[in-house]
């Protein structure tokens, strides 16, 4: 654990040399959660290292490139590459399930909700490339997904300051807020999918 530890340690010292581009490196890579990276990104920012803004553009750009990675095994690797290989980037069986049957349901516009619902999020990538989902709309609505996710932890890192490790704690609350709201999205394009459905239905 110690070995880890001094790991994780070094990796954080790696990203803070690089500034903006190892935010989103290390985004990219995904050996440490989102949500910890963009924290500490933002307890850059509290330091005077980086820019706020910045932090999040770059954040931004590597989120989205690292689900595009996840988008591009899926469509051409398929599920058993990810079911072998997806520890590494953070995905397991139990997240390629979930995220499977939410897209099943409720189809490619759940590919920007989705990524505010805890186990689904990291590995709705995974049925949108193996669905061959159009490259330019996935990447559209992970954009447009990612951008307030790393706002949020980007702000609360460098409102956390030297506490920023702390971020687990406090970003609950935000996030439970955040899900509440991805899951009354979900119900109304749901609805609004069945409202269409029907209607093409009737004028058949």
């Amino acid at each position: 654990m110690h070995v880890i530890s001094d790991l994780i340690s070094h990796l954080f010292e790696w990203i803070q040399s690089l500034g903006y581009f190892g935010i989103m490196i290390g985004l990219m890579l995904e050996v440490i959660p989102s949500e910890i990276v963009l924290a500490f990104g933002g307890y850059l920012v509290s330091q005077g290292d980086i820019n706020f803004f910045g932090a999040i553009i770059f954040g931004t750009i590597g989120g989205v490139i690292a689900q595009i990675f996840v988008y591009w095994i899926g469509r051409y690797g398929g599920r058993p590459v990810l079911e072998k290989y997806g520890k590494y980037i953070l995905i397991n069986k139990k997240h390629i399930d979930h995220s499977e049957e939410w897209f099943k349901k409720y189809g490619t516009g759940v590919i920007f909700t989705a990524r505010f619902i805890p186990v689904v999020r990291h590995a709705i990538s995974v049925p949108a490339g193996i669905s061959r989902m159009p490259l330019g709309k996935f990447t559209l609505l992970t954009t447009l997904a990612v951008i307030p996710w790393s706002a949020l932890f980007v702000y609360l890192g460098y409102t956390l300051g030297d506490k920023w490790e702390t971020i687990d704690e406090v970003a609950g609350k935000y996030t439970r807020e955040i899900l509440l709201v991805a899951i009354a999205v979900i119900i109304i394009y749901f609805l609004f999918k069945w409202y269409k459905f029907k209607k093409k239905g009737s004028a058949a």
